[in-house]
């Protein structure tokens, strides 16, 4: 783990980890009790919009890294043992307002960075994580909730060491969301906002407006923003290279196992 301890004392400017002029590790405030704690673990941010490909390229990177000797965990949205389930629940019957929603995802996200992500970290994990809070973030602000509020609702989240952006256009998305799963979700096309009574349209519309969220929040927080329409090989070397270069790995080189050659493509 000295690697990983190691990127602790790295210069991380110019790693697109904080907004110009910070060098806070807290988004915001600092958790109480965590005020000026250091980790030795790291934690790394895949973002992106649905059908960007994030969940195959944390497969394979926690496949990688484990193979170089780190212990990874992972993280995403709706995994917390608090209310997950209930997320789910709600979600499915599309009975949820937007507002308490928002309030029940951050609930799932402290519940994971108390219990998930910070004990990691402590123990030189490196955390990946599908999706984090500005996810969520953009999915609010899409359904009206105020910026302001958002940004000051995570003030206490941890920032990432590094965060990477898949950048893909929503038609793209579409193919690859409906040629998973032969279907679109009332929520990941957007439908409680009413923006066309067409499928298609409505995912295009919606999408289009999260990826606009990304745009500015890439710009802010300085993501290092990928093609994320590339293939899955090209992605994952980029990925692999800059993260190397953040944990003080020296060899790159990585086929997936049998069980994970499906995703390289």
């Amino acid at each position: 783990m000295s690697a990983a301890k190691n990127s602790r004392k790295k210069d991380r400017a110019g790693l697109g980890v904080a907004p110009a002029g910070s060098s806070s590790r807290n988004y915001g405030l600092p958790l109480p009790g965590l005020s000026g704690e250091e980790f030795g673990g790291s934690l790394i941010v895949i973002e992106g919009m649905d059908g960007s490909g994030r969940s195959t390229q944390i497969s394979l990177l926690t496949e990688w890294l484990e193979s170089e000797g780190f212990a990874v965990e992972t993280m995403g949205l709706r995994r917390s043992g608090l209310v997950a389930k209930d997320i789910d629940a709600l979600l499915a019957e599309n009975t949820i307002t937007r507002m308490t929603l928002t309030l029940m995802y951050a609930t799932d996200f402290y519940d994971q960075l108390e219990h998930r992500i910070i004990p990691a970290l402590r123990s030189d994990f490196v955390v990946l994580a599908d999706r984090y809070f500005y996810t969520l973030i953009a999915r609010a602000a899409v359904r009206g909730i105020e910026r302001d509020y958002l940004h000051g609702l995570y003030e206490m989240a941890l920032r990432p060491d590094l965060t990477f952006w898949l950048n893909v256009r929503p038609e793209a998305a579409f193919e690859r969301e409906f040629r998973k799963s032969h279907a679109i979700s009332y929520w990941e096309s957007g439908r409680d906002l009413s923006l066309s009574d067409d499928l298609y349209k409505s995912f295009i519309m919606y999408q289009a407006k999260i990826k606009k969220e990304f745009e500015a929040l890439a710009e802010r927080q300085g993501f290092v923003s990928m093609d994320g329409e590339a293939s899955v090989s090209a992605v994952n070397a980029e990925l692999r290279k800059r993260i190397a270069a953040h944990l003080g790995i020296q060899r790159t080189h990585y086929r997936p196992s049998a069980a994970l050659a499906q995703l390289w493509r």
